[in-house]
């Protein structure tokens, strides 16, 4: 049964920092890549980051590049994906969303396979 378990989002003021965290289980999510969306209300569910496989390559959106940060730790049947965001901006504002992708060595922005219920990243002005 696939499970993805995400925590660590909260309300915080501009210019904090928070780390979502997620774990993935169920699949061999190893062999995947993971990635974060969000979406913000009466927006679509836009890419925020990704990380291949073996964490070897990530890739940002333009708008939290040189602030977040991707990163995954991957045990034995549950693979960790983290996002570490600095310098939050209102427009942060969202529910943040992990997935997994099958076809691990490639960071895509659609086509993802498996999905988590969410996280709620609110940051007031």
């Amino acid at each position: 049964q696939v499970r993805f378990v995400e925590s660590g989002g909260g309300l915080v003021q501009a210019g904090d920092s928070l780390r979502l965290s997620c774990a993935a289980s169920g699949r061999t999510f190893g062999s995947f890549a993971m990635g974060w969306f969000r979406q913000a209300p009466g927006k679509e569910r836009e890419f925020v980051a990704g990380v291949t496989w073996n964490g070897g390559n990530t890739y940002y959106a333009d708008s939290v590049k040189g602030r977040f940060t991707i990163w995954r730790d991957d045990a034995e049947n549950t693979v960790y994906l983290h996002l570490q965001m600095n310098s939050l901006k209102p427009e942060d504002t969202a529910a943040y969303y992990c997935a997994a992708k099958s076809g691990g060595d490639t960071i895509t922005r659609s086509g993802y396979d498996y999905w988590g219920q969410g996280t709620q990243v609110t940051v007031s002005s």
